[in-house]
């Protein structure tokens, strides 16, 4: 469940008690702060679901609390608001690039408010059971290997290769066999009716892909090609099944894995419909760098073809290359042709809409 504990640091009375009186109604439990100092000590001993910040404060201002959580590995995850009558941009960008995940302008209604807090936390829960698919492949895969099913399979199935920018399937195949990356890259990625791509999956080695339309028993619902020269594992279906059937744990994770699948493509649908072209092309390298990069610290190294990066944003080649070019700009990556580097992760993810 959700911590629907909220925190309120606000040096004005008034304001704190209207506010906190307004979301005990809601139904939340409710922390106050006077003054940044005080409101550090409390997020730390109460470890609030999401924060409310004033900035102009005595003692700590709003931009010092929100430093100070951020570099605190408890704290730092902790969705963040700024609750201020300062409007102008500059102000506004500041907080932002620092990690603030909203803002309210003093007065704001009692729905601004409430609908703010609830949009944040609900990104927040969506987030995290993110991670939980991510562990629950990671678990398969543990499973799998200890039950010496996995390795026996790939030893008896057949191996095939296939050079860059290779089709595995296309959109309407009926699939016999399910593959399993053994070297290289895969995505995955739907054709719309005006010739538009959209990628729905990068995937790397000792991943599967293929399984929805094999236990399904359906026509594929979208395609596969090699990113580059790839080594794959073809288990039949018979294969497959025995795999699933003789370890109930392997076969619970894959049934977790598939509908985990139905919840990211609608969390992608919806990125495209409400994320600026700027936070989904950050995003899109912060997912290459974690599946693909070669990582020292907070830096990663790829490659990934402007081809490849805007279907994955799902826009125009130009407007990658555009955003691509701010983000030279601002220091945030490195481009030489399509090996991209990120010189900070942890600012790339800051990237807001």
């Amino acid at each position: 469940m959700k911590n629907t504990t909220v925190l309120i640091i606000e040096d004005n009375e008034d304001i704190r008690d209207s506010t906190a009186e307004i979301l005990e109604l809601a139904g939340y439990q409710v922390h106050t702060a006077e003054n940044g100092r005080a409101g550090v000590e409390l997020a730390l001993k109460h470890l609030p679901g999401i924060i409310l910040c004033d900035i102009m404060m005595p003692e700590l201002d709003g931009y010092g609390v929100l430093y100070l959580l951020s570099k605190n590995e408890q704290t730092a995850g902790i969705p963040f608001i700024f609750i201020t009558a300062k409007t102008e941009r500059i102000d506004m960008r500041r907080g932002m690039e620092m990690g603030a995940d909203d803002y309210l302008t003093k007065p704001f209604d009692d729905m601004e408010l409430l609908n703010s807090i609830q949009t944040r936390l609900s990104k927040k829960e969506a987030a995290t059971k993110g991670s939980a698919k991510s562990l629950s492949f990671d678990v398969l895969m543990d499973e799998a290997r200890s039950a010496k099913l996995l390795h026996d399979l790939s030893e008896n199935s057949r191996q095939r290769s296939y050079k860059k920018k290779q089709a595995v399937y296309s959109d309407g195949d009926n699939l016999s066999h399910v593959f399993m990356i053994k070297s290289g890259a895969v995505r995955t990625f739907m054709i719309y009716q005006d010739g538009r791509e959209i990628s729905t999956g990068m995937l790397g080695p000792g991943e599967f892909f293929g399984y929805d339309s094999v236990l399904l028993n359906k026509p594929c619902s979208n395609n596969a090609e090699t990113l580059e020269n790839t080594e794959l594992t073809l288990l039949s279906r018979e294969d497959f099944h025995s795999l699933l059937f003789k370890n109930p744990g392997i076969s619970k994770k894959f049934i977790e894995l598939l509908s985990g699948n139905v919840r990211e493509k609608q969390e992608q649908l919806l990125k495209l419909a409400y994320n600026s072209v700027r936070k989904r092309v950050a995003d899109a390298l912060l997912n290459l760098a974690e599946k693909f990069g070669e990582r020292d610290l907070d830096t990663a190294t790829f490659k990934v073809s402007r081809d490849d990066l805007a279907a994955m944003v799902g826009t125009a080649n130009e407007t990658v290359s555009r955003t691509l070019s701010d983000f030279k700009e601002e220091k945030l990556i490195a481009k030489d042709a399509s090996v991209i580097k990120i010189l900070s992760l942890a600012k790339l993810s800051k990237i807001k809409q």
